[in-house]
């Protein structure tokens, strides 16, 4: 998040977020590792990819900070307080010169001293390196993934969906969706498409339970204009590999990394706007209680799932960052770009008005979301 500080009744906020978010932890069985790692990586990764843009370009950098509120720890890097705060919920990279009311202004590598297309740069550094960690990710991956072949796909369940009202439930096997066979048939190229070209038409379910078979006539939901099922389906992987690494392997794995993770980004793309234009229900929205359960079932499931879930997680990052929302990184760019339009600056109280609203929407529908995870977990 490229904002230079945190917004009145911020720490209220977060520590409000902080709190609830602790009841997932006394969950049985969800471990605390796995999503901890997961999310304090990506927040550092996105922070990362601003504080690394901004040096690039040469603007002094006061502040890099994981988390927010009060400074717990850190060290002085040249000019920049790197530190970690109360609140890891997030963090920021504070710019020198970016507020034209404080000390150091006037200092003609700030940020409101430099030019237009170098401060959109900045400001989409975070999202930028969010795309670059799925890549990286999914290559970890795709390297050699065909010496470890998927042994099953275990389904999870959206609440209140087809599947659920259908019989499915979370954990089960996926072996079969009308004639396409699993693990043969690729999940996101095939079955997906699939079921999203079959809204209201009955789709033959077959699943392992418990060792037992069993079969579902189960019909999408329209949605849109595409069918929708509420499953996603994570690979088990076989844990006996079938011949060594090879060097072909490393070379082979580029292309399909690239691939998945723009498959990746248009399903997040997709997803997103289902909810902007009211295609989907807001009760698919996942919040902080709901990713350390996904974390913490994707590191119990191999590195290979975990390292998957981890690039998804990103990619859910880097496009809701780029949403021209104020607040987020698309917002700042969206009001540079209407500055540079209009050829003046919007004042800074109008600014500071704008952001204001931003945060409260944005804290409005973490509060929404925390709320249902919490629902979710009492049935």
């Amino acid at each position: 998040m490229a904002i230079p500080c945190l917004l009145p009744a911020g720490n209220t906020a977060f520590c409000f977020a902080a709190i609830v978010s602790l009841y997932a932890f006394a969950i049985p069985g969800i471990g605390i590792i796995g999503p901890i790692i997961m999310l304090a990586g990506l927040i550092f990764v996105h922070e990362l990819g601003h504080f690394l843009t901004a040096k690039f370009m040469g603007m002094p950098v006061e502040v890099f900070s994981i988390g927010f509120g009060t400074r717990l720890c850190g060290f002085k890097w040249r000019e920049t307080d790197v530190r970690l705060a109360l609140l890891p919920l997030g963090g920021f990279v504070k710019l020198a010169g970016y507020n034209p009311e404080e000390p150091g202004a006037e200092d003609p590598y700030g940020f409101l001293k430099q030019t237009a297309w170098k401060r959109a740069f900045f400001y989409s550094g975070g999202i930028i390196a969010n795309v670059l960690a799925c890549v990286l990710l999914v290559y970890a991956v795709s390297i050699g993934a065909d010496r470890y072949p998927v042994k099953s796909f275990r389904l999870q369940v959206q609440e209140g969906s087809a599947a659920e009202a259908g019989g499915l439930m979370t954990g089960d096997e996926l072996a079969r969706v009308d004639d396409l066979a699993l693990p043969q048939a690729d999940w996101s190229t095939e079955v997906v498409p699939y079921i999203r070209k079959h809204p209201q038409i009955p789709v033959s379910i077959q699943i392992e339970r418990e060792g037992q078979q069993m079969s579902f006539e189960i019909v999408p939901r329209l949605q849109g204009d595409i069918g929708v099922l509420g499953i996603t389906a994570m690979p088990v992987m076989s844990t006996a590999p079938v011949r060594p690494l090879q060097f072909g392997d490393f070379l082979y794995a580029v292309p399909k990394s690239f691939k998945e993770t723009l498959a990746m980004g248009g399903l997040v793309v997709q997803g997103f706007w289902r909810l902007i234009s009211f295609q989907s229900s807001f009760k698919e929205l996942g919040g902080p209680i709901a990713i350390v359960q996904m974390g913490s079932e994707a590191a119990k499931a191999g590195w290979e799932v975990y390292f998957f879930m981890t690039a998804f997680i990103s990619m859910n990052l880097a496009v809701l960052n780029a949403m021209p929302i104020p607040i987020f990184d698309g917002g700042h760019i969206c009001i540079l770009a209407f500055e540079r339009v209009r050829r003046r600056d919007i004042s800074i109280s109008a600014k500071e008005k704008i952001l204001t609203v931003g945060f409260y929407a944005i804290a409005a529908l973490m509060a929404m979301v925390i709320f249902m995870d919490i629902m979710r977990l009492k049935k």
